[in-house]
Parts: C-alpha cells; structure tokens; sequence
C-alpha cells in the first residue's frame, strides 16, 4: 500500500517537472460572440482563420477546446492573456484529461 504522503510527493514532483505538459482550456460562456473568440485566437497564438474557427467551433459544440500547450508557466501566461481578453480559460496537467 502507498502511503499517503508519498503519493503528495509523487504528485508534487509531476507538477514542478518540465515533463509533463500542461494545456490551456478555454470554455464556452454565454458573453463573447464567435467572430471574437476567433480573432482572439488569431492574435493570441497566430492560429489561421481556418484554425482558429475549428477551435471556436469545439469550444461552441463541446463546451471547451484545448488552445495550446507546454510548460506549466507558458500555460500560466496564456489563461491570464485570454483572461485579459474576457475569455474563460484554465490551465491542466495534460496527462489528466
């Protein structure tokens, strides 16, 4: 059996690891029109107008879509700029999706 506190630091070296790859999730909120959440995606990540909608579109149908990934900090850096752009975005692990 583990113990318990083994497992805490287990989970704290992932997280702190470069290994592991974060991703940023930008969920569907009843606020922001498409066209928007499009040109965001454009000016944020350089995404193409085609990229850009199919992403738009998940986001719409699905409820969420993952828009980029990497270390934990560039993940950081990405939701507080998509926040400053009023949309809705988290950070995750991306071995727990």
């Amino acid at each position: 059996m583990v113990k318990i506190a083994d497992k805490v630091e287990e989970e704290i070296r992932a997280i702190f690891s470069g290994d592991t790859p974060w991703v940023t999730i930008v969920w569907d909120d009843p606020v922001n029109l498409q066209t928007y959440v499009v040109y965001v995606f454009m000016e944020l990540f350089n995404y193409s107008k085609a990229r850009a909608t199919e992403l738009m579109l998940q986001v719409h149908n699905d409820g969420k879509a993952i828009v980029s990934s990497g270390t934990r900090e560039e993940m950081e850096h990405d939701v507080a700029r998509l926040h400053e752009y009023g949309l809705w975005a988290t950070l995750q692990r991306g071995d727990q999706l």
